[in-house]
């Protein structure tokens, strides 16, 4: 496995060649960013895609949230996050479609609304044309279940490693900025969020490549 600073200049520069040499394979390629909740892999993977201008996509696995009325109907809701509260297999099934892209017609992917806190359809589109696919979400690298089969649909990972304080910290301001009052926040982050990050940590050694940030680049 590959150790990249990621709060350093050189670091980030690295990251953004890597993506870059990803996208210039010839072929479609899928970039995994993993790591547990508060990471900061959406910022990360935002920032390639705007560092690569038009050769790769974005496509969150949070897309893949079951929607609140069948977690309500399944029992689920009070741990929304976890594993089973997602389509893994329907995530599988996408990253299946993107590796072999269809040569006309794009792909489309959901996106996860978090105003709305609910997935929403076709909101993502995948051109034929983009080189380079970025994924990100927790459960990447977990193999359980259909969650077994994604690894194996990406040409590489990166795992986000940063200080779990920092983390439960950002994630408890996410959810008050987001409507929750601030103790049920904190319990939401000490229960939920961080009963998913331990999972979320068993798959590290899986990655090809950890990148350790500092709270002030995450």
């Amino acid at each position: 496995m590959d150790i990249v600073d990621g709060t350093s200049g050189g670091g980030r520069a690295a990251l953004a060649e890597r993506a870059r040499a990803l996208a210039e394979s010839g072929r479609r390629t899928v970039l995994g960013i993993a790591g547990p909740p508060g990471a900061g892999k959406s910022t990360l993977a935002a920032q390639l895609v705007a560092a690569l201008d038009g050769r790769a996509a974005l496509v969150p696995m949070d897309g893949f949230h079951l929607a609140a009325a069948e977690l309500a109907r399944l029992g689920r809701a009070d741990r929304k996050g976890a594993p089973d509260t997602f389509d893994a297999a329907g995530y599988a099934a996408l990253l299946r479609r993107l590796r072999a892209p269809d040569p006309v017609h794009a792909v489309y992917a959901p996106a996860f609304d978090r105003s709305l806190e609910e997935p929403v359809a076709g909101a993502l589109p995948v051109g034929p044309d983009v080189p380079l696919v970025i994924t990100e979400g927790n459960y990447l690298l977990y193999d359980d279940g259909p969650w077994g089969e994604v690894r194996a649909l990406l040409d590489e990972v990166w795992f986000l490693d940063l200080d779990p304080v920092v983390r439960a910290g950002r994630l408890v301001d996410r959810h008050v900025r987001h409507g929750r009052p601030r103790p049920r926040a904190e319990e939401w982050v000490a229960r939920s969020d961080e009963a998913n990050a331990r999972l979320v940590e068993r798959g590290r050694g899986r990655a090809d490549v950890l990148v350790r940030l500092t709270p002030a680049e995450a």
